[in-house]
């Protein structure tokens, strides 16, 4: 099946359909993909999926993602010179990573201690931390009951001091010197907290110095920089 073919491209045509299509809105899982692209150097085509129109519902997503949750990719030059579609961000990092042998290391005892933290920010940072989002600035404010809110308060500061402990040796990433997927991952979500989602002062986040260095020099970076407004809202 080629870009074209496929049932997606109905509601977004691809203008350069030898380049991965991207499916995508600037959140932090979206940008995760945005910015590991830009990162790499791999020649890609973005696509906006407006959840305020319900984009993320249509037949042509769900024909990519039947979980209607982005991102989502399609690489014309998949395994084999196929085409791939592939959704899930940390499946899709993992794929963009093997497929240019970049930002995931090479020698296998550190390419799983790089695939572990990412699994880290998959089942625990991202989930806990879009918890917190809901009950502090979202629909979950106008609860009388703080106990839930309270409760993932205190999950995502005890992630926070997870995080803390593995930075505490200085080490200038997650998985020490080398800058891998496993920082593309996590600090998208790290500074959704203390930015949108203004939970900072919640989370006790100046108790982190660690994680506040790393996250100055992530936000730094200028593929960092470009994919966080990627694709554009216009």
């Amino acid at each position: 099946m080629s870009t074209l073919a496929h049932p997606i491209t109905a509601k977004w045509p691809a203008a350069h359909p030898e380049r991965l299509q991207l499916y995508s809105l600037p959140t932090p899982n979206g940008v995760k993909i945005s910015i590991m692209l830009e990162e790499i150097g791999l020649a890609y085509e973005p696509h906006l999926v407006s959840f305020q129109t319900n984009d993320q519902l249509s037949p042509e997503f769900l024909s990519l993602n039947p979980n209607n949750k982005i991102p989502a990719i399609v690489d014309p030059d998949g395994p084999g010179g196929k085409p791939l579609a592939l959704f899930e961000s940390g499946a899709i990092l993992i794929y963009l990573a093997e497929k240019t042998g970049q930002l995931l290391p090479a020698d296998p005892a550190r390419r799983y201690e790089a695939i572990q933290w990412l699994m880290f920010q998959m089942g625990g940072i991202g989930p806990m931390f879009g918890q917190v989002g809901f009950f502090h600035k979202f629909a979950g404010k106008d609860f009388e009951d703080k106990r839930p809110r309270d409760r993932y308060v205190g999950e995502a500061t005890r992630l926070l001091g997870v995080l803390e402990k593995q930075l505490s040796d200085g080490r200038a990433w997650i998985v020490g010197d080398e800058y891998t997927i496993a920082d593309i991952a996590t600090w998208p979500w790290v500074r959704n907290l203390v930015g949108f989602y203004e939970a900072g002062d919640l989370v006790g986040f100046t108790n982190f110095p660690n994680v506040q260095r790393v996250l100055a020099a992530f936000t730094a970076r200028p593929a960092v920089v470009r994919g966080l407004d990627i694709p554009s809202r216009g």
